[in-house]
């Protein structure tokens, strides 16, 4: 009795096959004047026709050039470039910018691994290796703080030149990366404080001043980190440098940074809150202007912003509070904008 299969496969499909299409060796091009069995076709890439070398007739126009797009001095300018790699960095002048990468599959027999150690060691010397490690740690920080590629450039610069002229030996790496970084937001005017700083890159305060003091004497720096050596006029971070930060942190209206400048500004020539550190400042002062413009933001809101302690904006608030005649124009009393009684009197009912 035959076994009859309850679900019977189906019939293998057979697959048909397409047609491939190919060039054709066969066939030569011959010019159809000359009939010549061995035919001299010249491309002429200049005017882009395919002519006859032999008798002159144009066979076929708008070639294209599938050669390389440069023009090759090799006596003049070196070796012939290539497709391959990244853009050349000024920053790297003298080392190997292209690296060989092993794979790591190798069948669990640890031969990529020896092979990946010889090849680190062969390729690069080890001032070469800490140099682009501390590259990419500059980059990475960079970019986790949202900070543009010219500052990464000029922290890479700082550290290549401390790097050359052995100004911090024997300090962490962590620490002489921070201090560059530090000094380079100086210098492109967009100022981070030593707590951000340290928070982004989970160095001391200490070592980070140290290195920091370090690197401006070295480099003739002017206090607050000037970026140009002969410059009589230094560059110090104040509370207006970090109002626009904040402010945006903060979701307040465009119109809240410049009025709270102002009232910064006016302040400062009253003597008002002297010897209190940028950011308390700028603190204090965003909780004195919201409030006034009726745009009202809690101490922890603007706690939070600017890393300070409420306490300390509501101390800054009450020095402001006491001249607040002095402080606010006239011409914001008058277009509506600003209220006096707005202000809360007693900051410890404000939460």
């Amino acid at each position: 009795m035959a076994y009859s299969q309850p679900f019977p496969l189906a019939q293998p499909t057979q697959k048909s096959q397409q047609p491939t299409f190919g060039p054709d060796l066969a066939v030569r091009l011959i010019c159809p004047d000359c009939r010549d069995p061995n035919p001299n076709i010249v491309e002429e890439f200049s005017s882009g026709d395919l002519v006859c070398g032999t008798c002159g007739l144009v066979l076929g126009d708008r070639v294209v050039d599938t050669r390389s797009e440069w023009r090759t001095f090799a006596n003049d300018e070196g070796d012939d470039p290539s497709r391959v790699g990244a853009a050349s960095d000024p920053l790297m002048e003298g080392m190997e910018q292209l690296d060989t990468v092993i794979s790591f599959r190798d069948g669990g027999s640890g031969l990529a691994r020896e092979l990946q150690r010889a090849a680190s060691r062969s390729t690069a010397s080890r001032s070469e290796r800490n140099l682009l490690q501390a590259f990419r740690d500059i980059s990475s920080w960079c970019d986790q703080f949202s900070l543009p590629k010219t500052i990464s450039d000029i922290a890479k610069q700082l550290y290549k030149r401390s790097d050359e002229e052995k100004l911090l030996r024997g300090k962490p790496l962590d620490a002489v990366i921070a201090a560059c970084i530090f000094i380079a937001c100086r210098q492109a005017h967009v100022p981070r404080t030593f707590r951000e700083i340290c928070n982004l890159t989970h160095v001391s305060k200490k070592t980070l001043g140290q290195c920091y003091k370090a690197l401006e004497q070295a480099f003739n720096l002017t206090p607050g980190a000037s970026a140009h050596r002969h410059s009589t006029t230094p560059v110090v971070t104040g509370p207006e440098d970090l109002l626009s930060r904040y402010c945006n942190h903060l979701d307040l209206p465009p119109n809240v940074e410049p009025i709270c400048a102002d009232i910064i500004v006016k302040a400062r020539e009253l003597g008002i809150a002297d010897g209190r550190s940028p950011v308390s400042i700028a603190g204090g002062a965003i909780y004195f202007t919201t409030h006034l413009l009726g745009k009202p933001k809690s101490a922890r809101d603007i706690s939070g912003v600017a890393g300070v302690s409420e306490g300390t904006i509501k101390l800054v608030y009450r020095l402001y509070y006491g001249v607040k005649e002095k402080l606010v124009k006239e011409e914001w009393l008058k277009d509506g904008k600003a209220r006096l009684d707005r202000l809360p009197v007693d900051t410890t009912i404000t939460k």
